[in-house]
């Protein structure tokens, strides 16, 4: 693997389930922005900065898997709160399908004797 060779795969796999991680978070309930970049950067892998996450919730708004609504702020300005749809908790329910099918497919490679844990 060229030098740097891991960080290109975790970035290129962050890219890739950022999106959903973001539905599963609202899964248990409305958040707003700086709550999502926060929840995130708790998780070594899934630290994000503004310019990721903002451009990746106006998407899922625009493809209808969250909706947002603007609440007063008791310490500053009026704040965007986003909330998973119907749409949203079903292509989250796809994905975790997906995700468990693919995660034992590269467990079964990456364990040296082809075993996957439960």
């Amino acid at each position: 693997m060229e030098p740097g060779g891991a960080e290109k795969a975790v970035s290129q796999l962050r890219r890739g389930v950022l999106e959903f991680c973001v539905l599963a978070l609202l899964r248990d309930g409305e958040r707003y922005g700086v709550e999502i970049l926060r929840e995130l950067g708790a998780v070594d892998a899934l630290v994000t900065s503004e310019g990721t996450i903002y451009p990746l919730l106006s998407r899922l708004r625009k493809e209808h898997l969250v909706e947002t609504v603007w609440r007063e702020s008791p310490t500053g300005p009026p704040r965007r709160y986003y909330r998973l749809t119907t749409t949203g908790e079903k292509a989250l329910a796809d994905f975790s399908t997906e995700w468990r099918r693919f995660r034992d497919g590269v467990e079964y490679f990456l364990s040296p004797d082809g075993s996957v844990e439960e």
